[in-house]
């Protein structure tokens, strides 16, 4: 499968876009995290030949966006992303969670109609395995007792973008929202 590769500017650091030839957004990752990124392609797509080019001007500004504070601007970005049925649906309902609010692994699994406790665990390993990072805002989720959690690109810019989307004042015990339209 043929695929993009472009670098993009943020404030939390250099960042990595990889699209497809419909200019979708297949992952978005952190320069710092390459040899992650290389192995969820690996993993969704088998072999991928990305190709360095310029990044889609729709989402360099969507992003750019982003960052100055219109929050709604990553809303109509496409994504596509290969991954197990599971995680598509919690990849799906991470673009629910409005732009200054959280979420508990609990709400989403309870959201998609899981009843067992413990499918907070799987929709935390779902999470955990984003392969596009702000626009399918899995830095919204936190645990049930309200502490941020691990963050696959690390706390600190997690921190940053809760902060950032004046979402919460980070504390101990920030305060949690249910997903819209469940």
């Amino acid at each position: 499968m043929d695929m993009f590769l472009s670098h993009l500017d943020s404030p939390l650091g250099a960042m990595l876009l990889v699209t497809d030839a419909n200019d979708a957004v297949r992952a978005l990752d952190f320069a710092d995290h390459r040899t992650r990124l290389q192995r969820v392609l690996r993993q969704h797509y088998g072999e991928v030949e990305l190709t360095e080019n310029q990044a889609p001007t729709e989402i360099a500004d969507a992003l750019s966006r982003y960052f100055n504070g219109e929050w709604e601007a990553l809303n109509s970005l496409r994504t596509e992303t290969a991954g197990s049925e599971l995680q598509r649906r919690v990849w799906t309902a991470l673009r629910r969670i409005p732009v200054g609010q959280t979420t508990t692994y609990g709400k989403i699994a309870r959201a998609l109609g899981f009843d067992d406790p413990r499918a907070a665990i799987d929709v935390g390993a779902a999470n955990g395995s984003n392969p596009i990072a702000i626009i399918v805002p899995c830095h919204r989720v936190i645990a049930s007792n309200g502490d941020l959690k691990g963050y696959t690109w690390g706390l600190h810019r997690k921190r940053w973008l809760l902060g950032h989307e004046k979402g919460i004042a980070i504390k101990e015990e920030p305060q949690t929202a249910m997903l819209p339209g469940f």
